[in-house]
């Protein structure tokens, strides 16, 4: 059987994998996650979920590797990982009351270590409008320091938002039906029925 490794340290995204039943192993990949100046969201995203998939095949040279990135955006920020709780504030500040989208990338890098497959997929999410309180509150939990736009939707954040368009999955940080079409077309999963 073909081996297909997970270039993710991210629990979330192991535990999404795992409900498609494709057996998988974990890696971590050791990518900067630095944003290249006038890069727009999507580029930003696709450029790290593939740096990540190929940094693991590197050592995984018989593997297929999936590597994903998500990030946010308001108004044309891209918001990633706050780097402290002063800017968990900051972001989830930009957040209230708004419409932000959520991209999440995969890309499929085969053996050998050629790039097989990439896609990204949006969600938007708006968020009601927060009292400071709360986001004080919820920064202090420590839940928004290691996610993208400082929040997770399965988490806390769940009663910040209002509106949810597009899929779930996707803000969690893996597109699980958009997977599922990356494996079934390299045969690592079973194809459905009707296609």
């Amino acid at each position: 059987m073909t081996l297909l490794v997970l270039g993710s340290a991210s629990p979330r995204r192991a535990r999404l994998l795992s409900q498609l039943g494709v057996p998988f192993e974990v890696r971590s990949s050791d990518v900067a996650e630095d944003l290249i100046p006038g890069e727009s969201a999507r580029d930003h995203a696709t450029r790290l979920a593939r740096d990540k998939a190929l940094a693991v095949s590197a050592s995984e040279a018989d593997a297929f590797v999936l590597g994903s990135d998500t990030v946010v955006s308001v108004d044309e920020e891209i918001l990633g990982k706050p780097v402290d709780a002063a800017d968990a504030r900051r972001m989830l500040l930009r957040l209230s009351g708004k419409t932000h989208r959520v991209l999440t990338a995969v890309a499929l890098v085969g053996p050998g270590g050629a790039v097989r497959r990439e896609v990204c997929e949006e969600s938007l999410v708006r968020f009601r409008k927060l009292a400071a309180a709360e986001i004080d509150r919820y920064v202090a939990g420590g839940e928004p320091l290691d996610k993208a736009g400082a929040y997770a939707i399965q988490g806390g954040a769940a009663d910040f938002v209002a509106r949810l368009q597009g899929s779930y999955e996707n803000v969690v940080g893996l597109p699980l039906d958009e997977v599922r079409v990356l494996l079934e077309q390299e045969g690592l999963y079973p194809p459905r029925l009707g296609r």
